[in-house]
């Protein structure tokens, strides 16, 4: 258990500080963290990377393991899904953006994150892009909102940047924003579902001031136009300028909610002058290394994944066990339904089959594919529907919904779907090839599916069974997989 929290053991009477005191500090996270406490009171690792990590000595370890899997395919092909649910990365209704459009996309967004492009310039180029769907993906953006209605369109932009809700907002502060995306026009051309989207200097205004310098105006700040100018550059520009109050916050925000399980502002995606930050200082201090580092996402990614506040156990004490917003212990939470299916798949030597209505060519996934790098929202499966997939409809956090229900546990005990993952494993019959003797056999099963070596009653309780049940060896390993996946540190984050 990470120290720095009241031990289960400690006596009621001392104080919580004395314990609060012996927090680790592995940056200025948790400097502010404690600050508050004070106040206040994807993808399994292979057994060998297990093995590997587990057999280190190097206090910096964890560090340039961070470091490595923010490298790793794994990285870009996770977070390329996380913004795709934002993004509403959908062939089929309501973004109807076809195949071409959705493989274009996601293919862009997960490339942006793999060379870890600059998120402001990340920000900009999905906001003033211009060109076909095909082939310039950024405008996808605009695509999604099948209205093309400028008071929609944004509605989408400060919901996705500045992480607002515009509906909560006066008709006269939606009407100004709407203003930047009034000159936006789309046009078909001959090839079926692609759609041209580019700025219209012609197009209407909602802007009634007569004045050869047109301005918009948002949150009661107004931006000046030049004639003939883009005005979703105008925007970009106010969006994206470093003392801008509300772009990196929202941001750092996102993450620290994708992370950790609950926003610093909660609901991540609601941020409004009368939901405040649990924490403003750490908001504010982590929305500053954004800016001051120029935009990199991977460095707010280290800062955090680093800190000792992240890594607390998720094992609450007498003294943070009602605490639900301080972040004084690590939050379980079931994992992402992709994340969990692609896991089953993993330690079962399975695939997984899918479905939609968009008919082949589009919608083969080869076996080898992991869920999580599935690019269209609409092809699905009876399994992502049940375990709270986003349907990617509006780009609320709230769509993905990964609490845990009583069908999904009888899913994993009873269904079919599950039993014959376990009956067909090509892992569980490899094991036994290779594995005869039962102690080697029963550790790398557990380093395997719960990346941990088995605790020694664990041990003396599978060895026994084994010994016991009448089963054959792979059967008994098959009822074992079975059992480990059934359990709460499998399918949970912890």
């Amino acid at each position: 258990m990470m120290r720095g929290l009241a031990p289960d053991n400690a006596a009621a009477s001392e104080p919580v500080s004395a314990y609060l005191s012996d927090m680790k500090v592995n940056n200025h996270i948790d400097e502010l963290v404690s600050a508050r406490l004070k106040k206040s009171i994807g993808t399994l690792p292979a057994p060998e990377e297990v093995r590997l990590f587990l057999s280190e000595r190097n206090p910096d370890k964890r560090g340039r393991l961070i470091n490595e899997l923010l490298e790793r395919e794994e990285y870009s092909d996770y977070w390329a899904m996380k913004w795709s649910d934002l993004l509403r990365v959908k062939s089929e209704f309501p973004s109807n953006l076809w195949p071409n459009g959705v493989q274009a996309y996601h293919r862009w967004i997960k490339e942006a994150l793999k060379d870890n492009m600059p998120y402001d310039q990340f920000a900009r180029s999905l906001l003033t892009s211009s060109g076909s769907n095909f082939r310039e993906p950024p405008v996808n953006f605009y695509r999604v909102i099948p209205q093309h209605d400028p008071e929609k369109i944004a509605e989408f932009a400060v919901l996705i940047f500045m992480g607002m809700r515009t509906q909560k907002w006066t008709p006269e502060q939606r009407r100004a924003a709407a203003d930047f995306f009034t000159q936006i026009n789309f046009k078909k051309t001959g090839e079926w579902k692609e759609e041209i989207v580019y700025y219209d200097p012609e197009g209407p205004s909602l802007n009634t001031v007569n004045s050869p310098i047109r301005s918009a105006g948002i949150l009661g700040e107004t931006i000046a136009i030049a004639p003939g100018a883009d005005p979703r550059v105008g925007f970009a520009d106010w969006l994206t300028a470093p003392d801008n109050p509300y772009f990196s916050r929202n941001i750092v925000n996102r993450i620290w909610c994708w992370l950790l399980g609950r926003g610093i502002v909660n609901e991540a995606d609601d941020i409004r002058p009368d939901n405040l930050p649990q924490n403003p200082e750490l908001l504010d201090w982590l929305a500053r290394e954004l800016a001051g580092h120029k935009y990199d996402l991977k460095h707010i990614y280290r800062l955090i994944l680093n800190s000792a506040t992240y890594q607390l156990s998720s094992a609450p004490n007498r003294y943070n066990a009602a605490d639900e917003v301080n972040f004084s212990h690590y939050p379980v939470r079931r994992l992402d339904a992709e994340v969990l299916i692609d896991a089953v798949c993993q330690v079962t030597g399975t695939g997984e089959n899918y479905f939609s209505r968009i008919p082949e060519p589009f919608t083969f996934i080869p076996p080898q594919q992991r869920t999580i790098a599935l690019a269209d929202g609409s092809i699905d499966s009876s399994f992502l529907a049940l375990f709270g997939r986003s349907p990617r409809a509006t780009g609320y956090l709230s769509e993905r919904n990964n609490e845990s229900s009583v069908i999904q546990r009888l899913h994993f005990l009873n269904s079919t779907h599950i039993q014959s993952k376990i009956y067909r494993s090509q892992f569980k019959k490899r094991l036994v090839k290779l594995h005869q003797d039962d102690d080697q056999l029963i550790k790398l099963i557990y380093v395997s599916v719960l990346s941990r070596p088995p605790t020694d009653t664990e041990y003396e309780v599978v060895q026994e069974y084994m010994k016991n049940s009448g089963l054959n060896k792979e059967e008994a390993v098959g009822d074992l997989i079975w059992a480990l996946i059934n359990t709460k540190e499998f399918m949970f984050r912890h």
